[in-house]
Formats: C-alpha cells, structure tokens, sequence
C-alpha cells in the first residue's frame, strides 16, 4: 500500500475517531454511525421488499426469512438507529441554530438516554410477546 493510500484510510477512519473531540462532535459521529447503517438498511430493505413481485411463495419465504434471529435483532437495530439519529439530529438542529450550544454535553446525554429508554420500550414490546 503506497503512502497516499494510506493517507486517505487513516484520513476517512478518523471521521470516526471520538479520541480528543468535544462533545458536540461525539455527538455528530454518532449521528454520522446511525445514518450510515440507516441508509444500508434502506438499500437492503429495497432489495428484499423486490423480491415479492415473483409471486406468493416468494412472500411467504421472506416472512419465513424474517424470523430468522439475525434479522429479528436487526430489527431492533434498525429501530433504535432511527430514535437515536432522529433524537440527536433534533439537538444537532438546535445546536445549528445557536440554541444551547452552551449545554451540548447535557443534550448529548439526554438524547441517548431518550433513545435508550425507547430501544428498551421498543424490545420489551418487541421480544415480550405482547
């Protein structure tokens, strides 16, 4: 690998680095994590959701596939992606426009226990049976 390649792979994998950033910026990865995952999950979810024009068996293998453990977890993954990207796009909206800048750590704080506390509502209604 030459040195420029290199260059550009620590480059890109420092985008996600957290070491020596405010919170503010943790912040913003975080939302940069989430919407990455969201937009592979949008691509994979069109895929799948394609393969139901072939007909009834078609549709009911992917129900079956969708049982499968993996992609009930994925599931949950998915759900709690989108609270945490929406939550915290909230804050980053509002640190944007001069609002709370000051209180970015609290906010920060907030915004994860918000979407840990309905990840958590979301399992125990997802894998409690009700």
């Amino acid at each position: 690998m030459n040195n420029e390649k290199k260059q550009s792979l620590w480059r890109f994998m420092n985008w996600f680095n957290p070491a020596g950033r405010s919170s503010g910026t943790f912040g913003f990865m975080v939302n940069r994590i989430a919407g990455i995952g969201l937009t592979i999950y949008l691509f994979m979810h069109l895929l799948m959701l394609s393969k139901l024009i072939s007909g009834k068996e078609a549709f009911d293998a992917f129900i079956e596939f969708a049982h499968n453990p993996i992609i009930v977890a994925g599931e949950f993954l998915v759900v709690f992606a989108v609270l945490l990207h929406g939550i915290n796009g909230l804050r980053i909206a509002l640190t944007s426009f001069g609002i709370g800048n000051r209180y970015q750590k609290i906010m920060l704080i907030i915004c994860l226990i918000l979407a840990l506390a309905g990840g958590i509502i979301f399992a125990m209604k997802m894998f409690g049976g009700d």
